[in-house]
Parts: structure tokens; C-alpha cells; sequence
């Protein structure tokens, strides 16, 4: 007799886990698109406020895009301990390096 409680779980879990990765890869890729407008407004030697905004916009996206692959990688730990390589200890550092 099978448990197909465990493949259903599983099957789940990844979905989730291809899900968070779509949605990552989504916030690098509007980051890059900001990150080329600020790089142009330079090059354009458009005002330094405007540039500034810009900026921090692009630093803001790359702060959510980090919390989401730690939050991710902390929901699969605990979905499932066996199949994570990080351990708890190196979650919180990646998280505070980030913070």
C-alpha cells in the first residue's frame, strides 16, 4: 500500500517552489529593466534627485527579490527538512545579510 498523501504533498510543494521562482526571476528582470533606465538617465545626465529615485527603486526590488529566495528557501526547509542544503543557521545569515 502506497501513501499518495506524500506524493500529493510533494508534487504540491513543488509547485509552490516553481511558482516562487517564477515570481523571483520576475523582480530580478523589472530590476534589471530599472536598473537600464538609471544607467541611461546617467548617461543622459538627467537631474541627480530623479536619478536617486531611481536608484532606490532598483535597490528596493533587489531587497524583495533577496527576502523572497530566503523566504522561499525557508518554507521549503520547512515543508521539507530532508531535501534542503541550507540549514537554519545559514537562513538567518543570508537573512541578515540582506537586512
Amino acid at each position: 500500500m502506497t501513501d499518495t498523501t506524500t506524493g500529493t504533498r510533494r508534487t504540491h510543494v513543488e509547485g509552490d517552489r516553481a511558482a516562487q521562482q517564477r515570481k523571483i526571476v520576475n523582480r530580478l528582470r523589472r530590476a534589471q529593466g530599472q536598473l537600464a533606465a538609471v544607467i541611461a538617465a546617467v548617461e543622459r545626465g538627467e537631474d541627480c534627485r530623479d536619478v536617486v529615485t531611481q536608484l532606490a527603486a532598483v535597490s528596493k526590488a533587489l531587497d524583495r527579490a533577496g527576502f523572497t529566495i530566503v523566504s522561499s528557501a525557508m518554507r521549503n526547509c520547512l515543508a521539507d527538512p530532508s531535501s534542503e542544503s541550507v540549514t537554519p543557521d545559514e537562513l538567518e545569515k543570508l537573512f541578515l545579510t540582506l537586512a
